[in-house]
């Protein structure tokens, strides 16, 4: 028997019987539910609920729609349907490390990640052979200040033109306008290196190894107008020692960057990351 596969999103003031409502009309029309998340946010009272399900093959997603538009209504929820049999498309950004580049390509490979990667920008040509060795259309676009604006309106054309639902700068270095991240807020992942908020500007790792830190680490944030200061979607920390030299911190690094940046894009792509005001629900698997 043929099925649909869906996920389901909202977030609305909590009150009582939202799931009771929700889950009634997904009962109705025979669904399934795969996995369920929820988080009640005490401080803005805020409600937060993902749920994986699946339906009969007869039952579509402007039905789904359309049977919970009532619940919806009655609550004021922000609701987010989608069909999970889609493939999301993403654009990847590229400067001269290409270690998570890379690692994103991999994991698409095998499987673990359920992308289409529909382009790959880099204002360098380095990584244009590992694009060309995939059949991902390669940019480049060098940057500076006098065609900053013109590169950045190339972008939002190449979203639009792809239909690109995430754009992920996996070590792109340049500093995004505000104009550009408050356009794309909420589709933009960077990964910092360095556990944010320490250590940031240049050589991070360099940073830590003169301050003798015992733990270095690097962060996935959504990009917003304050540079490093977006909502964060992941961290991870590694420990390190006096006997370490500064570039022992920098390998140890790339490899944090390439893990954190892939469970950040990986959250983002199955729908596992809400935005609560300057911060995330992440439901991680």
């Amino acid at each position: 028997m043929s099925e649909n596969s869906f996920l389901l999103k909202l977030t609305c003031d909590d009150q009582a019987g939202i799931i009771a409502a929700v889950t009634t009309e997904l009962a109705a029309r025979g669904a399934n539910i795969v996995e369920s998340n929820q988080f009640w946010d005490r401080q803005t009272n805020r409600f937060f609920l993902r749920v994986a399900f699946s339906t009969p093959a007869t039952v579509d997603r402007a039905a789904l729609e359309l049977a919970l538009k009532p619940a919806s209504e009655r609550f004021g929820m922000k609701v987010g349907l989608d069909d999970l049999s889609r493939r999301p498309k993403i654009i990847i950004m590229v400067s001269k490390f290409d270690h998570a580049l890379l690692h994103l390509l991999y994991q698409i490979q095998v499987g673990w990640l359920n992308a289409e990667v529909v382009a790959i920008v880099s204002n360098h040509e380095g990584s244009r052979v590992s694009a060309e060795s995939k059949n991902i259309p390669y940019h480049y676009w060098p940057v500076n200040k006098e065609n900053k604006d013109e590169q950045e309106e190339r972008l939002l054309h190449l979203v639009r033109e792809t239909g690109a639902e995430l754009v992920i700068l996996a070590r792109y270095m340049q500093v995004l306008s505000n104009t550009l991240s408050n356009r794309l807020f909420g589709m933009i992942i960077n990964i910092h290196h360095s556990f944010l908020p320490s250590f940031k500007g240049a050589k991070p790792y360099h940073q830590a190894h003169e301050r003798g830190v015992k733990l270095i680490g690097a962060t996935a944030h959504y990009v917003t107008a304050d540079l490093d200061e977006g909502p964060i979607i992941e961290q991870e920390t590694e420990r390190v020692s006096h006997g370490m030299t500064s570039e022992d911190f920098v390998a140890a690094g790339r490899d944090i960057e390439a893990r954190v940046l892939a469970r950040a894009v990986k959250y983002h792509l199955e729908g596992r990351v809400m935005l609560n005001r300057h911060r995330t629900v992440v439901f991680a698997p």
